[in-house]
Formats: structure tokens, C-alpha cells, sequence
């Protein structure tokens, strides 16, 4: 069966003009680090139509808010609400905003997603076990993704009821827990409110796009030679921990943004950057690093027209060119 699947994921690749090969690496500079006073532990980076940016770290009482210019507003929820129990972060993992300045939290080490007004107050608290990504769609809608559901994906609308779920697991384990944990996803969205989920784990990098219901557009699968070596190792640590105990593996697909006017995505495997097109075609492959040469392990991913700025645990955020606007 095993060969079968290496042949699907290669036949996937050639149908969306991905190559089964590896692709020349460029290296990329940052230009500078931005948001200076950021700690360690970026998780989540966002910017909201007023061009206020929206930093979430954890640990960390809150998510905090620049400006254009990189000067701290503030934070939501605010200092002074920050000690309540019922609006406090204990572990947050993703967050984002939407077009009127809501923002959405997955808080996992609360079991809840966190939503809060534009001014910052907490409009609800969600019980959802163990959420690990969200993402804003139209409407007042929000899409969660957790360790422990069923499906990938699980819509809510406006007032925190669900609306719909979707999204099929793949196969990779035999034992269900295991399973489960190699699906673990990261969520993004474009304006058009289609969602991207990109598998953190599994053997062969992979995302998937569906449109706000759930019909899926593509899916990209990384099987060229530069991939190989892990997804073996990946596959070999699956079998040694299909004999039990609580499944631990270092996450293969780190960071996912998109592009939200071409919906062009950008995908961080560490401090390695993959460009593709709205198809789905790869287009380039980068190493990432600081201007004083330091290696940059993205975490947070925000693509905008004339830069893109990436989040690394512990060295901060920085400020990169767009490398598909200028020269090589």
C-alpha cells in the first residue's frame, strides 16, 4: 500500500505542476526587525484594514497592538482586564482579525477560543478542546481548528454556534490518538473567506484549499528529493510510536500566509520559505535570514503588497522584501 500512496502524492504534484524534484534555494535577507519590543514566543501575526498590527506571543498576557509605525497601542484583552479569569490567555496558540476589527483567539491552554470586540472587551469565551489555529471568515463566521475534532475544520457564526465541519483526516496511523495528532493543522484565509489548512506533521508537507463550505479547491502535496529524507523519518518515528504513550513530533510546516489579493500562499518549513501561485504551483524555494546572517525559523507568516513580515521564536519579527516584486 505504502507504494501506491508515494504514487498518488506524486501524481498530485504533476497535476498542479508542482515538480518531483528539488528546486534551486535563494537566499533571502531580512531588511531589518521590526516591533522591537516583541518577547519570544511568536505565534500569530495579523494586520486589520486600519493597518494596526496585531502580535500574539505565548506565554503572554495578551495580543499586542502597533501601529503603522511600529508603536505600541496597547493589547487585547487590556492590562487592566488582563487578570480576569474569564478574559486572561493562559496559552495562545493562534489568532486573527476580521474586516471590523474583531479578533479571534485559540486559546488552548484554556480550552476556548477567546472572541473580543473591536475596542478590546470579551464579547465570548467558546469551550473548544485543545483549538490549535482560527481564522476570520465573512459574515462574522470563524473557523477552529483542534487536536481532538473529528473533522479538520468546525465553522461557527457570529454568536459562537456551529454552522458546519468539514475536512477528512488522512491515514497515516493505525492508532486513533496518533492519528489524530499527525492531522494537527494550521488555518489561514483570504478575503473570499477560502481557508487553507496546512498540515503541521505530516509525513509529506501538505495544504489543502477549500472554499468557505468545505468544497476543496486543491491540495499540495511535497514529495519532491529535498523532502524525502524527513518524510522517511517522519514515517519511521510513526511506526516506533504506534506502540503507544502520548505522541510527540517536531512540527514539519511551521508557519502559512497567503497573499489576500492573489491568493498566492507562502509556506515555512523552519527557515525554509516556499512560494506558490493561486494554483498551487510552486514558484521558488528560500532559505531565510537575518541581515547579520542569523537562520530565521518562521513562525508567523503576514504577507502584504510591498513586504512580508516573519515572526521566529525566540529573535522576534522582521521585515523581509517581497522577493517575487524585485530582481533576483
Amino acid at each position: 500500500m505504502r507504494w501506491r500512496s508515494l504514487l498518488a502524492c506524486f501524481f498530485v504534484c504533476w497535476v498542479l505542476g508542482v515538480p518531483a524534484r528539488a528546486q534551486v534555494q535563494r537566499e533571502l535577507l531580512a531588511r531589518r526587525r521590526v516591533f522591537t519590543d516583541v518577547d519570544p514566543g511568536v505565534r500569530a501575526l495579523r494586520r486589520d484594514a486600519a493597518r494596526r498590527y496585531y502580535v500574539l506571543t505565548a506565554p503572554g498576557p495578551g495580543v499586542l497592538i502597533y501601529n503603522a509605525a511600529g508603536e505600541r497601542l496597547g493589547q487585547v484583552p487590556p492590562a487592566a482586564a488582563a487578570g480576569s479569569p474569564s478574559a486572561a490567555l493562559v496559552f495562545g496558540d493562534d489568532m486573527d482579525v476580521d474586516s471590523s476589527g474583531r479578533l479571534y483567539v485559540a486559546d488552548r491552554g484554556a480550552d476556548a477560543v477567546r472572541v473580543f470586540n473591536p475596542d478590546g472587551s470579551l464579547a465570548f469565551s467558546l469551550p473548544v478542546q485543545a483549538p490549535t489555529s482560527v481564522a476570520a471568515l465573512a459574515g462574522g463566521e470563524f473557523a477552529v481548528a483542534s487536536m481532538k475534532s473529528e473533522r479538520l475544520v468546525t465553522v461557527y457564526d457570529a454568536r459562537g454556534k456551529l454552522v458546519r465541519e468539514f475536512g477528512d483526516p488522512s491515514e497515516i496511523a493505525e492508532r486513533r490518538e496518533l492519528n489524530r495528532f499527525l492531522n494537527i493543522g494550521l488555518l489561514a484565509a483570504d478575503p473570499a473567506s477560502n481557508l487553507y489548512y496546512a498540515f503541521a506533521y505530516l509525513p509529506e508537507p501538505t495544504v489543502r484549499k477549500y472554499d468557505r463550505y468545505g468544497y476543496a479547491a486543491y491540495e499540495i502535496v511535497l514529495t519532491a528529493l529535498e523532502f524525502q529524507p524527513e518524510a522517511l523519518a517522519v514515517r519511521r518515528e510513526v511506526q516506533r510510536q504506534e506502540r503507544g504513550g502520548t505522541p510527540t513530533f517536531k512540527p514539519l510546516i511551521t508557519a502559512i500566509g497567503v497573499d489576500p489579493k492573489t491568493q498566492e500562499i507562502w509556506i515555512a518549513l523552519g527557515d525554509l520559505l516556499l512560494h506558490f501561485d493561486g494554483e498551487g504551483n510552486r514558484r521558488a524555494t528560500y532559505r531565510t535570514y537575518t541581515s547579520e546572517g542569523a537562520r530565521v525559523e518562521t513562525t508567523a507568516i503576514l504577507i502584504e503588497s510591498d513586504r512580508m513580515l516573519l515572526g521566529a521564536d525566540p529573535i522576534g519579527i522582521y521585515e523581509f522584501p517581497r522577493p517575487d516584486q524585485t530582481p533576483p
